[in-house]
């Protein structure tokens, strides 16, 4: 446990099935594990807020806009990046030694393709290992990981519904303290990891841009009708294009796969893109019609 240092940083809306997931997975690699709840910080910062604005944001959930919502959760998340470098500028001290320790990410492919990270979170690392892979392959990664160095814990993790834990538990369904959390990244991002993984390889290796996109996947997804294609088209171009910003800071990864979106080294198309799409989506409306017409 003297290089590897793991840390769960918790707040109020984190599962603990969650926090046992890391701490069996802590003690599986042989890693100096803590489990610390971070919500006196995010008072603190919240109070300094109130004490300058006299204004107090609220989850949708109790009653508060969606631009509240999302800056109670991305204070949670951006907070988790000034921990885990203050415990990794700390820890050795604190354990008798010398240097410091280097953080690493935690945010995959699909995450920063669709720009569902907050920029400066725990994204934000000094190396990224599975930068570069998609959920979906880094799934099936774990499961190869459990069965050769027999860690059921990453069975477990690979099989948890995706959740970033940061809205709060409205209930847990009667299951007790070892629920799963309601809020899900799929959910929240209106597309699945499965689809986020074609977008990611049409976008990077075939180099597709709406239209393109549009044409090839009305034939891999033929039992969608075309305006339905369409939609999902849209809408990840829309959410790629307003995130786009977000890969320009984005932690080096290990470069695994040909589909990394990487800016910095593998990506290099700009990030200010007209998210309304006009021309691309004009022609992918244009064949949807005409071939409604065509029926």
């Amino acid at each position: 446990d003297l290089v590897v240092h793991t840390m769960f940083m918790g707040t109020e809306n984190s599962s603990e099935a969650t926090d046992s997931r890391a701490r069996r997975l802590g003690k599986a690699i042989g890693s100096y594990h803590l489990s610390i709840k971070i919500d006196p910080i995010v008072t603190a910062i919240l109070g300094v807020f109130q004490l300058a604005t006299g204004q107090m944001p609220r989850f949708s959930s109790r009653g508060g806009t969606m631009s509240e919502d999302l800056a109670l959760q991305n204070i949670q998340a951006r907070l988790r990046m000034v921990v885990a470098y203050l415990f990794a500028q700390l820890l050795p001290w604190v354990r008798g030694r010398s240097g410091f320790l280097l953080v690493l990410g935690s945010a995959n492919v699909d995450e920063g393709l669709r720009g569902y990270m907050t920029k400066y979170d725990c994204s934000s690392a000094d190396l990224n290992p599975i930068g570069a892979i998609s959920k979906l392959d880094l799934k099936r990664m774990l499961h190869w990981a459990a069965k050769t160095y027999g860690h059921d814990v990453l069975d477990e993790i690979a099989g948890a519904p995706p959740t970033a834990e940061l809205r709060p538990i409205e209930n847990d369904g009667g299951g007790g303290g070892e629920a799963e959390h309601t809020q899900t990244d799929e959910e929240d991002m209106g597309m699945s990891y499965a689809e986020l993984g074609y977008y990611g390889r049409l976008r990077k290796i075939s180099r597709c841009g709406p239209v393109s996109m549009f044409r090839k996947l009305t034939v891999t997804w033929s039992h969608l009708s075309l305006q339905e294609v369409a939609d999902k088209v849209k809408r990840f171009f829309f959410y790629y294009s307003i995130n786009r910003h977000k890969m320009c800071t984005v932690t080096p990864a290990y470069h695994a796969e040909a589909y990394s979106p990487d800016d910095n080294r593998f990506d290099l198309r700009q990030f200010l893109y007209n998210t309304r799409w006009t021309r691309q989506f004009a022609v992918i409306d244009s064949i949807v019609e005409a071939s409604e017409k065509s029926k």
